[in-house]
């Protein structure tokens, strides 16, 4: 009874894995969308920073 258990949690954590790779691959996001929102934060942040230092 116990090898089933094991053979069957083993075979849950295969398809999870799966699953989530397959998802990821997906719903992957572009290069440019991720260098894009990549820029956006940095500059937001820069900004940020400007605001505090003139306050």
């Amino acid at each position: 009874m116990g090898k089933i258990w094991k053979r069957l949690l083993f075979i849950i954590l295969i398809v999870a894995c799966l699953f989530n790779i397959v998802s990821k691959l997906v719903k992957r996001n572009s290069l440019q969308d991720e260098l894009q929102a990549t820029f956006d934060y940095l500059t937001n942040k820069e900004n940020t920073v400007e605001q505090n230092e003139n306050n």
